[in-house]
């Protein structure tokens, strides 16, 4: 009898890390795959996603409604605790053999809590990382301790998981998803891409993503305002914008980017670009700029360089393509200099991703379908041998 294996996404970002594993497993005769779709995936705000899911070949087995239209802090709380219910009422009709989740956001908290409470083994990828600007890094370590199996990008995080009491026979190292979509996918020609997008490059090209800071003494919207005024001294450059994540605050950074972009014909501001376009503007842009994880998980194996703005990022693993910066006018303008100085430039093409080469997936589905999971409800607190040589 198959396993299973319940795969939840709720952002069109955590889909295009997670698609190519879903691939594998729909593909393995030892598996069964469901989907869960929720999040911003079932908002019109954010582009409906959820249709990207099924336009790459998924069923979604439900569809659990959680996003109120507002980004407080109360609406926020709120939005799990729908998630909670919805979540409850999915596992209880698909009863999975285990559930696979990804990062550190709210929705992903939600679902892991409710797989807690009802008994399912939960797998997670990605868990150890560290962003010390959003409450992410609570909501990850959080999941991680809910979770029985548990899928790392680099060694560091390995050692964090298992710092956190997890045993290492359960931590598997396997490297960053991301690598494997930029791999795997055909990306679009210059001259499709721009049809796609209806908007023409220029000489000069900048890709950017900022998300809701959390944490941070200095505000989401007096950092956007300084990126902006950044960005707008720029000639002849073309600017290209995702809209920010459903975090506390986002749609007030959304809508300053649309009062941007109003202002500035060399810029475009998009819902979202899907996968496929995201990373064919990569390949087409001189840098990344923003405060996204994607700026130092995937840009580096492009050997496209990034600007990582503020500390939302902070305590990531970071390759040398990546330009740390404070929230600052002067700080990003400084990094933009940098990111166009023809020594940084004629250095991306040796630029070594700390998250690895790919076959992530492969790896992941290997454990999902051999490990037992009989008794991977009951776990033991694993604590650190003092000679740390021997957590291997």
């Amino acid at each position: 009898m198959s396993r299973k294996i319940c795969v939840i996404t709720g952002t069109r970002a955590e889909f295009g890390l997670l698609r190519w594993l879903m691939q594998e497993v729909q593909n393995d005769p030892a598996l069964e795959l469901q989907v869960i779709a929720t999040g911003m995936h079932l908002s019109p705000e954010f582009g409906l996603t959820y249709r990207e899911v099924e336009q790459a070949g998924f069923s979604i087995d439900a569809k659990v409604e959680m996003l109120l239209s507002a980004d407080t802090a109360t609406a926020v709380t709120k939005s799990m605790g729908l998630g909670l219910i919805g979540f409850a009422d999915a596992y209880a009709r698909l009863a999975p053999d285990l559930i696979v989740v990804l990062g550190d956001r709210f929705e992903i908290l939600a679902a892991a809590s409710a797989a807690l409470i009802a008994g399912i083994p939960v797998a997670h990828l990605h868990g150890g990382e560290t962003t010390e600007g959003a409450f992410d890094e609570a909501i990850r370590h959080s999941i991680t301790k809910m979770s029985h199996l548990h899928f790392v990008a680099a060694d560091e995080y390995r050692r964090r998981v298992i710092q956190l009491g997890e045993q290492p026979e359960r931590v598997f190292l396997v490297g960053g998803l991301g690598i494997d979509a930029i791999k795997r996918i055909t990306l679009l020609e210059r001259e499709a891409l721009e049809a796609s997008l209806d908007f023409k490059l220029g000489s000069k090209n900048l890709l950017i993503t900022f998300h809701p800071v959390t944490l941070e003494g200095v505000s989401s919207q007096q950092q956007m305002a300084e990126l902006l005024t950044a960005l707008g001294g720029l000639t002849e450059t073309n600017l290209i914008f995702t809209m920010p994540n459903a975090d506390t605050g986002g749609r007030e950074l959304a809508a300053m980017v649309d009062a941007f972009v109003a202002s500035h014909s060399n810029a475009r501001v998009y819902a979202s670009l899907g996968q496929l376009r995201y990373l064919s503007c990569m390949q087409y842009v001189d840098g990344v700029v923003g405060n996204s994880s994607s700026g130092l998980a995937e840009a580096p194996s492009m050997g496209v360089g990034t600007i990582n703005i503020g500390d939302r990022q902070k305590g990531r693993l970071a390759a040398s393509s990546v330009i740390d910066c404070a929230p600052t006018v002067d700080s990003i303008s400084e990094a933009l200099a940098k990111l166009y100085d023809p020594e940084f430039r004629s250095m991306l093409g040796q630029t070594v991703n700390p998250y690895g080469n790919g076959g992530a997936s492969k790896k992941i589905v290997e454990v999902l379908s051999t490990y037992p999971i009989d008794n991977l409800l009951k776990k033991s607190f694993y604590d650190i041998p003092n000679d740390t040589r021997n957590w291997n």
